[in-house]
Formats: structure tokens, C-alpha cells, sequence
């Protein structure tokens, strides 16, 4: 593991150290299993696999991470951080025009597909599962 992975990693794990999950799992596991789907892609896919949710879900700003990992990494966690009250289907295009944030949300995908991580599976679970079903294959088309 390069050192820009090893920086992102204990980023990530220091910002997301008390969130848990939608399973109730801490949630730098979900960050971890997008980052080892992406060990065969660069050091800034893997960085950005680890730093995908730090904007959205923590403190931490794009001009932050700028400043710590550089203006590349930056834009590409951007790209893959939905903005308030932005449209779905706005962010999924948005993401499908970054190469780096596109496979990210792939690897993403995949895990908040895995509904055997939930101990019972509700309605808005299902509603859920479908959206990600059609990223999913938006970013696939």
C-alpha cells in the first residue's frame, strides 16, 4: 500500500470512527470493502475508494482534502460527493463523467446492493436496492 492510500485510509478511519453503518456495522468497514475491490487501479482510485463518503458524512471539506491529498484527489471525491438537495440523477451523471469517481461508485454500489447485510429488509430498502440497481446500470451503459 502506497503512501497516499495509507494517508487516505487513516483519514477516513479517523472521520468515520464513531459512524456505524445501515447494518449497524462500523461504517469504515463499508470503506474498506470498496477500497479492496479496487487494489488492482491506482493509488488515487484507491485513495478516493477510501475518501468516497468524507465529504458527505463528516466535517471535512473538498478544499481540505486539497490541501492534504492534492487538487486530483480532490476533484475526484467531488465528483462523487452528492451535493444537498441535488437530483439523483444529476449526481449519477455527474459521477459517470469521472472515470475514477465512476469506478468508485461501482465498488460502492456493490456493497450497498448486498442486502444480506441487513437483519430485516424493509420497503425502503427495496426502493433503495432499485435506485442503485439503475446507477448501477446507468454507469455501466
Amino acid at each position: 500500500m502506497g503512501e497516499l492510500v495509507k494517508k487516505a485510509r487513516d483519514l477516513a478511519y479517523k472521520l468515520h470512527s464513531n459512524q456505524v453503518d445501515i447494518s449497524g456495522a462500523p461504517y469504515v468497514n463499508h470503506l474498506k470493502f470498496v477500497a479492496e475491490q479496487l487494489l488492482d487501479y491506482s493509488e488515487i482510485v484507491q485513495a478516493v475508494a477510501w475518501l468516497h463518503d468524507s465529504v458527505e458524512d463528516t466535517d471535512i471539506t473538498i478544499e481540505e482534502i486539497s490541501d492534504i491529498f492534492g487538487t486530483e484527489v480532490a476533484q475526484d471525491v467531488e465528483a462523487i460527493t452528492k451535493r444537498h438537495k441535488e437530483k439523483y440523477k444529476d449526481y449519477i451523471t455527474r459521477v459517470k463523467n469521472n472515470n475514477i469517481a465512476r469506478v468508485v461508485k461501482l465498488a460502492d454500489l456493490e456493497h450497498n446492493m448486498d442486502l444480506g447485510r441487513l437483519k430485516v429488509i424493509t420497503d425502503s430498502d427495496l426502493r433503495r436496492l432499485q435506485k442503485y440497481k439503475f446507477a448501477r446500470q446507468f454507469l455501466l451503459s
